[in-house]
């Protein structure tokens, strides 16, 4: 017959690994975002960038492609205002960010579940399992939303073996 105390053991185990999961899944959401930003940012910055020159181009050869060379000024201007809404970069950097925060929440619980809650006092590991409840609450108030893609994307990198992404992929991929 299990004991008042194994019985709390285990269920506080079972919601260390619950927070474990969701940062991890919340984490992958986050890191996959901010690769999507990226990327926009990328194909936007470069598009604006590559239509400014040509378009310059264009109206100093002095080929009669005045027209076009203005056009292509026009979508360059436009690709810039876009990126200048968008903030693409800010939000990769915040994504990236609240992925990090997330994966140091699951990190503190994957070690207080497999190294410390077995054998410390119930009590205080109720106090750490409440202290990463909060730290978990407050970084889902603070992050973006997740678009769907990125969710789905997440979803895929989680069931094929893990998280895909850390900060130094990310930083080498921006």
């Amino acid at each position: 017959m299990e004991t008042d105390e194994s019985v709390r053991r285990k269920a506080l185990l079972r919601e260390l690994s619950e927070v474990e999961d969701r940062t991890m899944w919340s984490a992958q959401g986050q890191f996959e975002q901010a690769k999507g930003w990226q990327k926009l940012n990328l194909w936007l910055g470069s598009l604006a960038a590559g239509s400014a020159a040509v378009s310059g181009a264009l109206v100093l050869s002095g080929s009669g492609l005045d027209v076009l060379g203005g056009v292509l000024a026009l979508f360059a201007a436009a690709g810039g205002a876009v990126l200048t809404v968008v903030n693409a970069s800010q939000r990769a950097t915040a994504a990236t960010a609240a992925a990090n925060a997330y994966l140091e929440i699951q990190n503190a619980a994957r070690r207080a579940r497999l190294v410390d809650t077995p054998w410390m006092d119930i009590e205080e590991g109720r106090a750490i399992l409440q202290g990463l409840t909060e730290r978990m609450d407050e970084q889902n108030r603070s992050a973006e939303p997740i678009s769907p893609r990125a969710y789905r994307k997440a979803g895929r990198n989680i069931k094929a073996g893990g998280q895909t992404a850390s900060f130094e992929e990310i930083a080498a991929n921006a």
